[in-house]
Parts: C-alpha cells; structure tokens; sequence
C-alpha cells in the first residue's frame, strides 16, 4: 500500500513540474510579442519610415521637410521614398510637415539638423531655404523648387558647389499658357494669381507675363500674402479678367478649392500649374508628375549615401518634357460650359 501511495506521489510531482514548465514558456513567448508590438508603435507615432537593410548593415538617418500638405508635394514624397526603398537602402526617415508656416520651417530644419541626420530632403522652397540656412555640412536636397540659384539655395543649377542639389519643378509655362488660349481664343486678359512670399512663384509669373504678351494678351499680377487673403483677391478678379492662371504655388495650390470655389461660380477658367490644383477644382493644366520628380530625387539621395558622390558637383535635375501630361477637370469644364473635346 505504501509502496503504491509513493509511486503517485511521485507521477503527481512529475505532473505539476510538466505544467509549471508549460506555463514558463508562454510567459516568455507573451513577453517577446509584446516587445515587439510596441516598437511597431513608436515607429509609427514617430512620422517615421523604415527601409529595408542593406548588405553592409549601416542604417541612415534621413530627415524630410515638407512644407504644406498638398497634392504635388506629397506625391513628390512618396516618390522620394520609392526610390530608397527600390534601392534597398537601410533607413529612418523622420517625416515633418510645416502647415505652410515658416517659423516652423526653421523649427523643424534645427531640429533635423541636431538629431544628426545623415541627409535631408527639403520639399517646397521656404523648406529648403530654411534647411539650407541651418547647416553648411549635411547634405541637402530638395525638389518641387523652381529655380534653386535664383532663391539662393546653390551656386549655379548645373554647379551647385556647396552641400545642396536636388530636383527642379519648373513647369512648361509657355506650353500652359498656349494651353489657356487654345482652351479660350477670346481671351484677351489674364490675371496670375500667387503669393508675393514665394520666390519660386515670382519666377513662373515673370515667365507667365512674357508667355501671355507673346500670345497677344494682358497679364495683370494678383498676388496675396497669406491663404486668408484667396477669397478675397480672387472676388476682386471677378470682371476683370476673362481667365486665371494660377502657377505651382504652395499657398495657391493649398487654397486651391477656394480658388475654385469663387472663379467657376462666376464663370472663370482657371489654368493651373500643376495636377493636384486641377483635381481641387481647376480647369486644365499642361504640368509634370511629381511622383516622378520625387523619384528622381531619391535617385541622388541613394547615389549621395549609397554610392557616395559629391553632392557639390551634383546638378540640379530636371523631368523631361516628355514626362508632362494634359490633365483636364471634366467637371469644372461642364460647369463653366466649356468644351475641351477639341485639346485631347
């Protein structure tokens, strides 16, 4: 009796020891899973991308400033990141957006300039010029900006000679505006409306002027300060003008639904620089994509870290005139009456 008493005893012991075993491994494997969901979290609270490795197993630290949300620039950003992840570049990329804001423009490059990054892509021209003025070392690019030498950002478009490059977004204005008077052959006032604040779209202006003279109308220039003043510039235009053109400017092409709000209520066709801003409610456009010209700055930045090229001796690039597509908005088209059957 003893002897059988003893032997399950001993299968008892045995029994608790296999489950006390069971339990410590589902603990660890709980613990493990967590871990790793809570890095998952972070990654995405941060605004951050992670690329893939890469043989050599470095990482880089890539700080991206956007100035203002909309259409283009955030194609141009998706296409930047494209690029690195199609290279099989190792990366964080800490992503910022500015609202459109200046002093946050510098905020934001001091910021990105101090947590070490090993290059920073600056989108829009008030972003680069702020990263540009922040850091004479880290190497910057930038894209959806006009001219880069007239805003002061390098030495020259085909020499740069300092530690900023990148990618142009200057548009077929010439192509646009023969657009508008294809479009509207009675035409014969158009008023260009942009912000006086940026560089880049007092360049497109001048170059909208001389297209517009050349095709025998008169240019008049309506330009606002601030996004509050669009409502307001663009009412005023309302009898004066027989159509608008609006260039790839930020504040515009952020405000663009207002924009289109007033002119296509009062029967203004509104040609626009870029196709995001015919998406909001322009008319038409002769423009270029700006997923591809992101792309295509991705393309330095890998040959910058990967490759490791002089970003000094690097040109400014330009998309081909053959990547520029007709958009029209069919919509706006019926609402102003107009038939755009004919530039197809």
């Amino acid at each position: 009796m003893k002897k059988t008493k003893k032997i399950l005893s001993l299968i008892l012991a045995g029994a608790m020891m296999m489950s006390l075993t069971a339990c410590g491994g589902k603990t660890e494997e709980s613990k493990s899973s967590s871990t790793e969901t809570t890095t998952a979290q972070a990654t995405t609270e941060g605004a951050a991308t992670t690329g893939e490795k890469t043989a050599d197993g470095k990482q880089y630290k890539i700080g991206v400033l956007q100035l203002v949300q909309h259409t283009a620039l955030d194609a141009a950003n998706k296409g930047f990141i494209k690029a690195l992840d199609d290279a099989g570049l190792n990366y964080v990329a800490d992503q910022q957006n500015a609202a459109g804001d200046q002093s946050t423009c510098q905020t934001i490059a001091s910021k990105l300039v101090n947590d070490g990054s090993d290059l920073i892509l600056s989108i829009a021209t008030p972003a680069a010029q702020a990263v540009a003025g922040t850091t004479s070392d880290i190497p910057v690019l930038v894209t959806a900006v006009t001219d880069p030498a007239a805003s002061d950002l390098v030495a020259s478009n085909d020499a740069p000679g300092g530690n900023v490059s990148g990618t142009s977004d200057l548009t077929p204005v010439k192509e646009q505006i023969a657009l508008l008077k294809k479009i509207l052959p009675e035409a014969k006032t158009v008023g260009i409306l942009y912000a006086s604040s940026e560089s880049n779209s007092e360049i497109q202006a001048k170059m909208a002027r001389e297209a517009i003279e050349a095709e025998g109308m008169t240019a008049v220039d309506y330009t606002v300060s601030s996004s509050n003043e669009i409502q307001t510039v663009v009412t005023s235009m309302v009898g004066k003008v027989d159509a608008i053109y609006a260039p790839t400017d930020n504040t515009i092409a952020a405000g663009m639904t207002t924009v289109a709000m007033v002119a296509n209520e009062n029967g203004l066709p509104t040609i626009c620089g870029e196709e995001g801003m015919v998406k909001a409610g322009g008319l038409a456009t002769y423009g270029i994509d700006y997923f591809e010209l992101g792309y295509l700055t991705g393309q330095q930045a890998v040959k910058i870290l990967k490759d490791g090229e002089d970003i000094s001796k690097m040109p400014i690039e330009y998309l081909p005139i053959e990547k520029c597509k007709l958009y029209v908005n069919e919509e706006t088209a019926k609402t102003l009456g107009i038939d755009v059957s004919s530039i197809k």
